[in-house]
């Protein structure tokens, strides 16, 4: 909504934007734990026990070292460590799922494969074409029958869930959606995912290009997927053939943060970049010589090591610089006594208040039904009417400890600054408390 330049409402459809029906599996968790913490530990937990299963799918292939190496590369890699010291995400199931119906048809267990299938396919609109890919592997190898049902059931699904489920809850998906992440391929002001297909397929020369393109920002971030592994998906041909189309749909989005690897986009190339290498393993066992072993070993650490000294997410500030040039680093106490700063301030808010918040504190209010990131000071309420938050809570301390390294956190504090003066001279908001910042 506010992207689209329209009054932020209580009532706005979030399956209009993405459908997401696999999350109320984990709506029991949810209830007994309904904190941001909670859904922290529920993301911490799926992605961990996809990594057990991972062991298990290895295992069905190979010898319990190998697979134990394969399993490690996964807890290892930037594309799963990245993603899961950020906020809960819905691709945080993807691979659990996947690892479990790929196990789950190696065992000839049909009913768990075909459940976790479906279930992979709930998890997000755009989740199958995870599945498609699996399956396009599967009707060009071995599988044929098995690959034909998946490729026409996952593109099915789309198909139906982006043109005839989502638009009854609101038009986001084709008048936002498509056209933020793929407008590049249409000219009007909105489309349909068959018509994003087709400007795909007429323009030949532009996809090309961006599959290209930048050149530099799709090596390094193959180069941080495949590092893991050892670089085996690079030389897999089973590896391309599952991962090809999530490859494809990150590489023609024209989103900048499509190419990050602390993203939860980064999960979808996970399942067929392992299963890949599983199955590239398979066929040349003679290859895993104690020497290779070691620079796997090495591969390994140096993927942890890159990946903690990127500080992902920023949310190992604790111990690593935000930024080394120039130099930004808040030390644990003072970070510490400025969260019990904010703790102080929040208690100063009634339950049942709206608010406005700024984005890091936002979270801690999440279960209110009427919330704002500052500087948004108004939404729409159940009611339709338009309504002023009846508080802000604008942490100005955080975005003065990080400008100097970034300029998006200098903007901010210039606009917070800005926006407080204004709301505070015109007497529309009163100073209730004011520490640290």
């Amino acid at each position: 909504m506010v992207n689209d330049r329209q009054l932020p409402d209580v009532a706005y459809h979030r399956l209009g934007q993405h459908f997401t029906p696999s999350l109320l599996l984990w709506l029991p968790f949810y209830a007994l734990y309904s904190s941001p913490a909670g859904l922290s530990v529920l993301q911490t937990t799926l992605i961990a026990a996809a990594g057990l299963v991972l062991y298990a799918l290895a295992q069905h292939y190979h010898p319990p070292h190998l697979a134990a190496l394969i399993s490690a590369s996964y807890y290892a890699a930037a594309a799963v460590i990245s993603p899961t010291l950020a906020d809960f995400r819905d691709f945080s199931q993807l691979p659990l799922f996947v690892f479990g119906a790929l196990w789950a048809i190696e065992k000839r267990r049909w009913f768990l494969f075909w459940s976790l299938i479906v279930l992979t396919l709930l998890i997000r609109e755009d989740a199958g074409v995870v599945v498609f890919g699996i399956g396009f592997y599967w009707l060009v190898s071995r599988r044929i029958w098995v690959g034909l049902i998946l490729c026409v059931l996952s593109f099915g699904y789309m198909l139906l869930v982006t043109n005839g489920v989502m638009p009854l809850f609101s038009d986001d998906i084709s008048r936002r959606f498509m056209i933020e992440q793929f407008g590049q391929f249409v000219e009007d002001q909105d489309a349909s995912t068959l018509e994003v297909i087709g400007g795909i397929l007429s323009n030949p020369v532009r996809l090309i290009g961006e599959l290209v393109t930048p050149i530099d920002r799709t090596l390094q971030y193959l180069f941080a997927q495949w590092l893991p592994l050892m670089f085996v998906p690079a030389i897999s041909p089973s590896a391309w053939l599952l991962a090809g189309f999530p490859i494809l749909k990150l590489l023609i989005r024209q989103a900048p943060d499509a190419l990050s690897i602390n993203l939860r986009y980064a999960l979808t190339l996970v399942p067929g970049l392992f299963y890949g290498a599983i199955l590239w393993w398979s066929r040349y066992p003679d290859r895993f010589q104690p020497r290779l072993r070691r620079f796997w070993v090495g591969c390994l650490v140096l993927s942890i090591a890159l990946t903690l000294l990127a500080n992902p997410n920023r949310v190992l500030s604790f111990a690593i610089p935000d930024s080394f040039q120039p130099l930004v680093y808040v030390s644990p106490v003072q970070q510490w006594q400025h969260a019990a700063a904010i703790r102080q301030m929040l208690v100063q808010v009634p339950p049942d208040a709206s608010v406005t918040a700024t984005v890091h504190i936002a979270g801690h209010l999440s279960n209110r039904r009427e919330l704002l990131i500052f500087p948004g000071l108004r939404l729409r309420n159940d009611a339709g009417e338009q309504k002023w938050m009846e508080y802000a809570i604008v942490d100005l301390w955080g975005f003065e400890q990080y400008q100097s390294g970034f300029e998006d956190d200098r903007a901010k504090l210039q606009q917070a600054i800005k926006v407080v003066n204004r709301v505070l001279d015109r007497q529309s908001y009163g100073l209730v408390a004011f520490k640290m910042g």
